[in-house]
């Protein structure tokens, strides 16, 4: 995200001696993207910030797979996902390819035992149900209902929860999530006619730097594993830092919706994008209001792009017999719409209180065996009258 924050002290020409109060000097750290080329941020650590003690284990979370070409659309019931204690474990893929890694999650306790960093992927977190704070290497940002937590990949972060009962919607993206190019200028400032701007985002704030020495367990995921690395000292020892590449939040219902006369195609609706997948947020709006205007989407065919869609809240009009945490798949190569007699019954209505977040991944997605245990089996006949 182009946008400069900063916290703490740092000393004010990069690469520079910063020395400490009582002596010796604080370590530099240039956490950033795409080699040298991309976002970035400077961070100043109490000790430095590479003293790996010991690696214990290694093991594989990579996604079962259950169905690897699929043309059969699904639908997912969320909410029968079992809650876990650990975060991490509570962790499950539904839906993945090349480009990303679709999930849930329904952890029951904070992170605390250990520390996480997910060193292949960005992490997009929406938080649908819950309340707490991201504790993480570059500051904290709090986080409830309706959340959506960017945290960029290499950040080392905690997750603290003052509920037990918490559901998250997760996206693993192997390319980096910008908001959507046509909402900014060329120098990154998001234009008047975005959904959203600056004010919105959430930052980090509440700086913690820890000066500990000792063995502190970081979990670190890449390639499909999980390491287990012993680090010297406290991954949170930062005094202060300031750039472009740092984690932070958006709320759903801070997003304006754009309407108009006739019905609206999905991108009036996107968030976030990257490279190889795009995110929408449905939110509550007026619906369209030309005379003659039908509300319901139209019939559409899926011939670039698997579409995901995960119902959060609200009256879903284009579908019967939706519910909380269900996720739809319909995937490329076949077209979809309206439920039979959703199109008829949405003529005349003003408004909808719906909530949903939408993915759409640019190459096919595949179906793990976790998601096929929540898969409610009738959904691809939902068509036929």
């Amino acid at each position: 995200m182009p946008l400069y924050h900063k916290l703490g002290d740092f000393p004010q020409k990069r690469h520079t001696q910063f020395e400490k109060p009582n002596g010796g000097f604080y370590y530099e750290q240039l956490f950033g993207t795409e080699g040298f080329h991309g976002h970035s941020s400077l961070s100043y650590h109490v000790h430095r910030p590479t003293q790996v003690k010991e690696i214990l284990n290694s093991y594989s979370v990579e996604p079962k797979i259950a169905i690897g070409k699929n043309i059969k659309s699904l639908l997912f019931k969320g909410f029968e996902l079992k809650p876990e204690n650990d975060f991490l474990d509570s962790r499950k893929a539904m839906l993945v390819n090349k480009d990303c890694i679709i999930g849930l999650a329904a952890p029951k306790e904070s992170l605390r035992n250990y520390f996480y960093k997910n060193a292949d992927a960005d992490e997009m977190l929406f938080i649908h149900r819950g309340k707490g704070k991201l504790r993480t290497m570059l500051g904290n940002i709090p986080f409830e209902y309706g959340d959506y937590l960017i945290i960029p990949r290499g950040i080392i972060y905690q997750i603290e929860f003052e509920t037990e009962d918490n559901r998250l919607f997760y996206v693993e993206s192997y390319s980096p999530f910008y908001t959507p190019k046509r909402y900014k200028n060329q120098s990154g400032q998001h234009l008047e006619h975005s959904p959203f701007c600056e004010r919105d985002f959430i930052l980090p704030n509440e700086l913690e730097t820890h000066d500990e020495k000792g063995d502190f367990l970081i979990k670190i995921k890449k390639e499909g594993m999980i390491h287990e690395v012993v680090y010297a000292t406290h991954p949170f020892d930062v005094v202060g830092w300031d750039g472009y590449n740092f984690p932070y939040g958006f709320s759903i219902h801070n997003f304006e919706p754009i309407t108009g006369r006739v019905h609206q195609p999905p991108p009036v609706h996107q968030t976030f994008e990257t490279a190889t997948f795009v995110v929408c947020s449905f939110c509550p709006r007026l619906y369209d209001y030309h005379p003659k205007a039908i509300p319901a989407p139209y019939n559409h065919s899926n011939i670039d792009s698997d579409e995901v869609l995960y119902y959060v809240d609200g009256d879903f009009m284009s579908r019967n017999n939706i519910e909380q945490g269900h996720i739809t798949l319909h995937p490329k190569g076949i077209p979809h719409g309206p439920a039979p007699g959703a199109m008829e019954r949405s003529i005349g209505h003003k408004e909808t209180q719906e909530l949903a977040v939408m993915v759409d991944t640019f190459r096919p997605l595949m179906v793990t065996e976790e998601a096929m245990g929540l898969d409610d089996g009738q959904y691809y006949k939902s068509w036929t009258e």
